[in-house]
C-alpha cells in the first residue's frame, strides 16, 4: 500500500469495526492546566466508541466492539450508540464498572485520570468473528491491549482481519498508566505495528514510544517496524503522511479551537470516511483534517458531525 493508492474494497456489509473502549468521559466545565475545575460534566466517550459514532455521522455503516457495567453509566452509553442507529450486538456487559476517564480541559493536549473496569472485559465471539470477515476496516487502539484479557481477543482479531483482507488501523495511543506494571508495554506495541496498514501517531504518541525527535525522523521508526502507511498529527502544524517511499505534510485546517478532546478521533473519523469513499490515503488525510477542524469548534469528545457530503463542500477538500 502506499499513499497515492485508491483502495477497491470487496462487497461487505460494515464499512468500519472497532474495538475497545467505550467509557465516561468526565470533562471540566473550565479550562484548568492543574485540576483545580470545580465541575466536570458526563460525556460519552472512548476513542474507538468516538470514532464509530463519527463515521456513522458522516455516512459510514460502522459498528463497534466493546464491554460496559451493568449500570447506570453503561446503560448511558449503550443508549447513546443506539440513539446513533449503531448495532449494538457487540457490547458487552459486566459485572464489572463501567470505565471512566476525567479530564480536564484543555488548549493543548489534555492529562487524563484513568479509572478502569469494564472496558476489558470483552470477549472474541462467533459474532465477532463473523463481524471482522464482512468489514472493510477493523481499528483498535491501545486500551484493549493493555490487559491480557483483552489483549488476546486484539490479538485474534489481527489474525482474523489479516486471513479475510480486512484493512487494519492502529492508534498507539500508548499510556503507561494503563498497563501492568511488569510488562514490557513499549516493546510489545512496536512488535505489533507490522500487522497494521494505517497508524495515526500523535507527536505525544511517537514520544512515548520512541522518546524525543523530530516528526520526520519518528515517522521513520514506525515504517521501519512495517507500517505501510503511518499519518503523523502534529496540531496546529497539521499532519504529515508517509510511505516507505513518500512523505507529505498538509496544514491545519481549523480556524477555531474550543476544545482538543476527541481531535484524534474525529480526524480518524474523516480519513477512514475517506478512504470507503473512494480517495487515495492522501486525498483522504484532507478529509481528516476537516472532520478534526470541524470538531474544535466544539466541547466534548463528539461534535454534531455533517454528513460526508457537507462537511467536504464546507472546507473546500
Amino acid at each position: 500500500m502506499n499513499i497515492e493508492e485508491k483502495i477497491i474494497f470487496s462487497n461487505r456489509e460494515y464499512d468500519l469495526l472497532t474495538v475497545g473502549e467505550i467509557l465516561i468521559d468526565m470533562i471540566s466545565k473550565d479550562f484548568a492546566e492543574d485540576f483545580s475545575s470545580e465541575e466536570y460534566i458526563k460525556n460519552f466517550g472512548g476513542s474507538p466508541a468516538n470514532i464509530v459514532i463519527n463515521t456513522k455521522r458522516l455516512g459510514l455503516n460502522s459498528r463497534a466492539v466493546s464491554s460496559v457495567g451493568f449500570d447506570g453509566f453503561g446503560d448511558f452509553l449503550v443508549s447513546h450508540l443506539q440513539n446513533e442507529g449503531i448495532d449494538t450486538s457487540l457490547i458487552g456487559r459486566t459485572t464489572c464498572p463501567t470505565s471512566m476517564v476525567v479530564v480536564t480541559r484543555s488548549r493543548g493536549t489534555p492529562v487524563p485520570i484513568f479509572y478502569r473496569g469494564a472496558d476489558y472485559e470483552i470477549e472474541y465471539t462467533e459474532e465477532l468473528d463473523k463481524a471482522i470477515k464482512n468489514t472493510r476496516i477493523m481499528h483498535f487502539s491501545t486500551w484493549p491491549l493493555s490487559r491480557e484479557r483483552s489483549r488476546k481477543v486484539v490479538e485474534k482479531a489481527i489474525k482474523t482481519a489479516k486471513e479475510s483482507g480486512t484493512l487494519i488501523g492502529f492508534d498507539p495511543n500508548y499510556h503507561r498508566d494503563l498497563w501492568d506494571k511488569d510488562f514490557d508495554a513499549i516493546g510489545y506495541i512496536k512488535s505489533i505495528i507490522k500487522y497494521v496498514d494505517f497508524i495515526k501517531p500523535s507527536e505525544d504518541d511517537a514520544e512515548r514510544l520512541f522518546g524525543k525527535d523530530i516528526p520526520k525522523n519518528q515517522i521513520k521508526k514506525f515504517l521501519e517496524l512495517g507500517a505501510d502507511v503511518v499519518v503523523m498529527t502534529l496540531g496546529k502544524d497539521g499532519v504529515i503522511v508517509a510511505d516507505k517511499n513518500k512523505m507529505v505534510q498538509f496544514n491545519t485546517l481549523a480556524t477555531e479551537v474550543q476544545d482538543t478532546t476527541g481531535a484524534g478521533d474525529a480526524f480518524w473519523s474523516g480519513f477512514y470516511t475517506g478512504i470507503i469513499k473512494g480517495r487515495n490515503v492522501e486525498d483522504a488525510v484532507k478529509v481528516g483534517l476537516a472532520a478534526s477542524a470541524f470538531k474544535l469548534k466544539y466541547i466534548g469528545a463528539i461534535s454534531p458531525m455533517p454528513k460526508y457530503e457537507d462537511l467536504i463542500k464546507e472546507f473546500n477538500v
